[in-house]
């Protein structure tokens, strides 16, 4: 299910589209929870992200272990890094979705009771937290995966 998309390897479709929706979801969590004055044009985009971005970052990780296996490639050495930062990396985004999304429920719930303001505070440091993990952690797995792909084909030859 995870393997090909008309012919094509999906790995390297997929990664594009958790490369770019899980720094958004980072960015747009922080602008929310963090900006006030934003909230109110940024709410709606940090909830589709906050369903897209993980979607993006589960197609990336069953496609990259699915490639992995269909091609054999061993998985040790910084093809077993890859797969580990891959695993963290899902895991995050999916925590920042759902915590950004606990969080704009909570932000548009009616009254201001206490528990409610101790509920946004919480939230709040929780998904600032979570964005600048999910955000070092997509770098680290895409430069990676980058490093993997492209170092061989841009080493330097050596002649002799």
């Amino acid at each position: 299910m995870f393997e090909e998309i008309l012919g094509l390897p999906l790995h390297p479709l997929a990664v594009h589209g958790a490369v770019v929706l899980v720094p958004l979801l980072a960015l747009a969590s922080l602008a929310y929870s963090l900006v006030p004055r934003l909230r109110s044009r940024v709410g709606w985009v940090a909830v589709l992200l906050s369903v897209a971005a993980p979607l993006a970052a589960v197609t990336a990780k069953l496609s990259g272990e699915a490639f992995q296996q269909r091609r054999g490639l061993p998985l040790a050495g910084e093809l077993a890094d890859h797969r580990n930062l891959g695993t963290i990396t899902m895991w995050l985004t999916i925590g920042l979705g759902v915590l950004t999304l606990l969080l704009v429920w909570v932000r548009r719930r009616p009254g201001g009771s206490a528990v409610q303001a101790w509920l946004t505070g919480g939230l709040t440091v929780l998904v600032a937290l979570a964005a600048g993990a999910t955000a070092v952690y997509v770098v680290r797995t895409g430069d990676l995966g980058s490093r993997i792909v492209w170092e061989p084909i841009w080493a330097p030859v050596t002649g002799g």
